[in-house]
């Protein structure tokens, strides 16, 4: 066991490299124009920035795992963060869109590696007493990126040229390497498994089309052919895979683990909170941006509450699962999440604060004990690509999140413009915005601001719903408090 302090020295070392990736996760946002203009890049450029990243993060979260558990955490995440270092470099000083979208499928890649190892190597350090408190800060580095990212992205495109977006992540890395070189141990999982290739081939194909399948229906629309097509394609890979898990010698995943209780209420009900606060975190910017005339650091600074919230419901959390059990923590955070969200489509923009904060205390309580039941049912040599399973049905539930609640906000926008709004003002509420502007129309501007919250308002009643949703399952899901589900750990899975 790693002396206490080293545990606590090893935390802050994972929590750099979760705060690396929430980071790259949101500041690309702000410098979509600039790259525009710079870069020449069309609109299909635009979107495969952010696609290529997304893709290859999907398809490698488990055979990430999987190696890791395999050869060595610690010396895979060592790769993984020098990787990320040297492809945000090369995406600071690319010189066309193709340099770019691969510099970012590398950044993809790198995170693939890196998501699910520092989560197995909290497992591995603190015991069940420790684990709730160290994932609870964990889950909070997790998020801490996302507001920062367009805040410190904004100032520096005010400052400096788009490349040193990306070169944020460089200080980050260098510490966090030293870091992990000095405080993280050594760990490995059952070394002679064998590789499992059809399963890596399988899952890669299966999270590749149903994420890039997605994407495209919230682009295109869910009744795009490409788009249907691509998901099926995706579904009927990972029916494949589940039948081969069943039946391979040494499978990639164990499909046992979702008899526990524990394992299969805290990945589901972790990933339900993902779909609503990633849906959530689509739509505010756009409205501080579209409704409120903000700025990309303005908009930066209003998405704060939801990090003050987040840190506040997870102080609360271990505290409140050691005296309630996570059964009713997890119910009471995602009933929290799903009041706020729905207030949220009824309040004024001026109370916008305090619903968003309301939500992320939400998440606080939720997320953490939720982890911590599904990491709590692995055991140590497999926690690898354990993890790596739970961050992929995160990382689907908050792709499916960003397209369903998109296409919600989209549909009720478009519904609510005027008949007569053209083309380019029904695309977006930011077209809408420069056209009324350019056209000097407040009468279109008002129309515009007021068919986006009205989209918005939508979108936030189907979050709140999927989170009530969560509630149930919750209970019906999750063991009671005082009867946990180690039997699976405890088995060797």
């Amino acid at each position: 066991m790693v002396a206490s302090t080293s545990r606590w020295y090893a935390l802050a070392a994972l929590s750099l490299c979760a705060i690396a990736i929430g980071l790259d996760s949101t500041v690309l946002s702000v410098a979509l124009p600039t790259l525009a203009a710079d870069l020449g890049a069309s609109t299909d450029d635009l979107q495969w920035f952010t696609t290529s990243y997304l893709l290859v993060l999907a398809a490698g979260l488990l055979p990430g795992g999987m190696l890791g558990d395999r050869f060595g955490r610690k010396r895979f995440l060592l790769g993984a963060m020098l990787l990320f270092g040297g492809a945000s470099a090369a995406c600071a000083y690319a010189a066309t869109t193709g340099q770019l979208i691969a510099a970012r499928a590398l950044l993809g890649l790198a995170s693939a590696v890196i998501m699910p190892l520092t989560s197995a190597v909290v497992t591995v350090l603190f015991d069940a007493g420790e684990r709730p408190r160290a994932l609870s800060i964990w889950v909070t580095a997790n998020a801490l990126g996302i507001p920062l990212g367009p805040l410190l992205g904004g100032w520096l495109l005010d400052h400096f040229w788009w490349g040193s977006v990306f070169l944020i992540n460089l200080p980050l890395v260098v510490v966090g390497v030293i870091a992990v070189v000095a405080w993280v141990p050594e760990s490995h999982g059952d070394r002679g498994r064998r590789f499992d290739l059809p399963g890596v081939v399988l899952s890669t194909t299966g999270l590749a089309g149903v994420t890039y399948g997605i994407i495209e229906a919230g682009t295109r629309g869910w009744t795009d052919p490409r788009s249907l097509l691509t998901v099926t394609g995706g579904l009927l890979a990972f029916a494949v895979f589940v039948g081969w898990q069943r039946r391979a010698a040494a499978p990639l995943i164990d499909v046992a683990l979702f008899r526990s209780r524990g394992f299969t209420g805290g990945s589901v009900l972790a990933t339900i909170a993902a779909f609503a606060l990633f849906g959530l975190l689509f739509a505010l910017p756009q409205l501080f941006q579209a409704v409120g005339g903000q700025d990309a650091f303005g908009t930066g600074l209003r998405l704060l509450p939801v990090i003050g919230g987040l840190m506040a419901g997870a102080r609360l959390s271990d505290r409140l699962t050691t005296r309630f059990g996570p059964r009713a923590v997890i119910a009471s955070g995602l009933g929290l999440m799903a009041a706020s969200l729905i207030a949220g489509a009824f309040l004024p923009y001026a109370l916008v604060a305090v619903w968003v904060a309301t939500t992320g205390a939400g998440l606080g309580l939720t997320m953490p004990p939720s982890m911590n039941a599904a990491l709590g049912a692995l055991a140590v040599e497999r926690s690898g690509v354990g993890s790596a399973l739970i961050q992929t049905m995160r990382q689907v539930g908050s792709a499916v999140g960003v397209a369903v609640l998109g296409a919600v906000l989209n549909a009720g926008y478009r519904d609510r413009l005027p008949v007569a709004a053209g083309e380019e003002v029904r695309d977006s509420a930011a077209s809408g915005v420069a056209v009324a502007q350019r056209l000097h129309d407040p009468g279109l501007l008002d129309a515009v601001r007021t068919a986006f919250v009205h989209g918005m308002d939508r979108s936030l009643l189907v979050s709140g719903a999927v989170a009530a949703t969560g509630v149930v399952l919750a209970l019906l899901l999750m063991p009671r408090a005082g009867r946990p589900a180690p039997e699976l750990a405890e088995s060797g899975v």
